[in-house]
C-alpha cells in the first residue's frame, strides 16, 4: 500500500471508527448493527490472542442476555464440544468446566483449553441454571470435522445403548478404518493413491441406516432422546465427511478446504434445523478464524475457487448474518512453530506497512470498532484489495509475508471490524516452560 493509500485508509478509519474504552456500553453500536440478525459470526486474526477471545465472549454474553441467542457454535470438533454442551446445560457427569473441556486433547489444545474459554463455559452454565424451569438452555456446539475416530466411538456408544444389533453392524463397517489406528493422514494417503480400498461405501451405508431409523430412535424418550440422536447423527455425518476430507488432502488445498468449510456450514444449518424442530427460532453466535468467517468472495480465495463459512452463510441467510472481523498490529500470541508442536508465547511482528493493520495503527485509538455495513463514503477506502494478516495455530515470523498475509477488500469481507493495536497471548490451561519464558528478543543474546 502506497503512503497516500495508507493515509486514505487511516483517515477513513479515524472518521468512521468508534473507540472501545473498556466500558459496559462499548458494544452498544455493535448490538445495534446486529439488531435482530439470526447469525453473528465473530472472527479472530489469530488462534491465540487474549483480546480476541475475551471480547468475543463479552459480545456473546450480550447476544445471549439481550438478543435471545441460544447457541454458540465454534471451530472445534463436534464430540468434544458436545461434552461441553452437556455441562453448560446441566447434563453429563462433569463437575467443573475444566473437566468438561478435558475432551480437547488434539492439537492445538490451547484453542479451547484456555483460561478465557474456561470462564465463558462456567458463565454459560451459571446463566442456564438461572433460567426458569422449561426455558430453553443455551448450547455450545462444534462445527469442525477432524474427530474421525472420536466420532466413530460416539456413534458406537450411542447404538450400543439404543440398538445393540445395529451397533454390531456399525462396528463391522467402521472396522474398515481400523488398519491405520488413529493415523488419519496415513489412511488418506493410502486410499487416495490406491494403496488400500477407501471406506467411503461403508461410512455412507452407516449414515443412511442411522437416518432410516431416526424416527424410532429419536422419539423414544422425548427431547433428551432427540438430542442424543442428533448428536449421533452428526457424528456419523462427520465420519463420512472426515473420511472424504483425509482422502482429498493429497489432491490439493482447494478441494480439502472447501469440503471442510462446507461441512462446517452444513453442521450449522443442521443445528438450526434441529433447534427449529424443537419449536425454537434459534439465533447463533459463531466463533471461528477470520479466514473462515470473512466472506471468501472478497479475498484471494475466490480466485482459486475456495469458499468459506462466511460466504456460505451470507448466501444462505443474507442480511440475517453479521460478519465481524478482528485485527491487531503487534504484541504476543500463543502459537506453535510446527504442526503438533508445543504452545509457545511468540512475539507478533509489527504489521507490514501496506496492510490494513498498519493503517489502523496510525489511527489515534488503541482499540476501536469500525462499522463497514452501510457506512457510505467512508467504506470506499476499504473497498480496494489490501493486505490483511492471518495467524493460525502456527506462526512463522521469518516468512511472515508469504505465510501470514493475503489480499482482501475489507468492506466486502466483513460488516464490522474490531481492532486492538497491541495484544497479548492467550493463556493455555497447560503451560509449559517455553510458554512461561516467552520468545527471546530478536537481538538476543547481544542485546543490540
Amino acid at each position: 500500500m502506497a503512503i497516500a493509500e495508507r493515509s486514505l485508509v487511516t483517515n477513513a478509519a479515524q472518521k468512521e471508527s468508534l473507540p472501545l474504552q473498556g466500558t459496559a456500553n462499548d458494544y452498544d453500536p455493535l448490538l445495534k448493527l446486529i439488531h435482530d440478525s439470526r447469525f453473528c459470526l465473530l472472527g479472530e486474526a489469530t488462534h491465540g490472542t487474549h483480546e480476541f477471545y475475551r471480547e468475543r465472549a463479552e459480545i456473546t454474553k450480550r447476544l445471549i442476555t439481550e438478543k435471545d441467542y441460544m447457541a454458540v457454535a465454534v471451530e472445534a470438533d463436534w464430540p468434544d464440544a458436545f461434552r461441553v454442551n452437556r455441562y453448560v446445560r446441566g447434563l453429563g457427569d462433569d463437575r467443573t468446566a475444566d473437566e468438561a473441556l478435558s475432551g480437547f486433547k488434539r492439537f492445538p489444545t490451547w484453542m479451547w483449553r484456555n483460561t478465557l474459554v474456561l470462564d465463558f463455559v462456567e458463565w454459560l452454565r451459571e446463566y442456564n441454571s438461572s433460567l426458569p424451569i422449561g426455558a430453553p438452555r443455551v448450547g455450545f456446539y462444534g462445527l469442525d470435522l477432524y474427530s474421525l475416530y472420536t466420532s466413530i466411538e460416539a456413534v458406537l456408544t450411542y447404538l450400543n445403548k439404543v440398538d445393540p444389533a445395529a451397533a454390531k453392524r456399525a462396528l463391522y463397517r467402521y472396522s474398515c478404518l481400523e488398519h491405520f489406528g488413529d493415523d488419519t493422514q496415513a489412511y488418506g494417503y493410502a486410499a487416495n493413491f490406491g494403496l488400500t480400498e477407501s471406506c467411503e461405501r461403508e461410512v455412507v451405508e452407516q449414515l443412511v441406516e442411522l437416518r432410516r431409523r431416526a424416527a424410532e430412535y429419536a422419539n423414544r424418550d422425548g427431547r433428551v432422546a432427540q438430542d442424543e440422536f442428533f448428536f449421533a447423527e452428526q457424528n456419523a455425518r462427520l465420519v463420512l465427511n472426515a473420511e472424504k476430507y483425509y482422502r482429498t488432502m493429497f489432491r490439493g488445498r482447494v478441494e480439502s478446504w472447501n469440503l471442510r468449510d462446507r461441512h462446517m456450514a452444513e453442521t450449522l444449518e443442521a443445528l438450526v434445523n434441529h433447534l427449529e424442530r424443537q419449536g425454537h427460532h434459534p439465533k447463533v453466535a459463531v466463533w471461528e478464524h477470520n479466514s473462515h468467517l470473512g466472506d471468501a468472495r472478497a479475498t484471494y480465495m475466490a480466485d482459486y475457487g475456495e469458499v468459506n463459512v462466511g460466504q456460505l452463510v451470507r448466501e444462505r441467510y443474507g442480511p440475517e448474518a453479521v460478519l465481524i472481523g478482528f485485527t491487531t498490529y503487534t504484541g504476543t500470541v500463543t502459537a506453535a512453530s510446527e504442526w503438533d508442536g508445543i504452545a509457545e508465547r511468540k512475539r507478533v511482528r509489527p504489521a507490514l506497512e501496506e496492510s490494513y493493520e498498519a493503517a489502523f495503527h496510525d489511527v489515534d485509538m488503541p482499540r476501536f470498532l469500525l462499522p463497514l455495513r452501510d457506512t457510505g463514503a467512508g467504506s470506499i477506502a476499504f473497498s480496494d484489495p489490501r493486505l490483511e494478516r492471518a495467524i493460525g495455530v502456527i506462526y512463522l515470523p521469518k516468512t511472515e509475508r508469504q505465510s501470514h498475509y493475503f489480499e482482501t477488500r475489507l468492506s466486502d469481507q466483513f460488516d464490522a471490524v474490531l481492532h486492538f493495536d497491541e495484544t497479548k497471548a492467550l493463556t493455555p490451561l497447560e503451560r509449559q516452560p517455553i510458554w512461561e519464558t516467552g520468545e527471546p528478543p530478536e537481538t538476543y543474546p547481544t542485546g543490540v
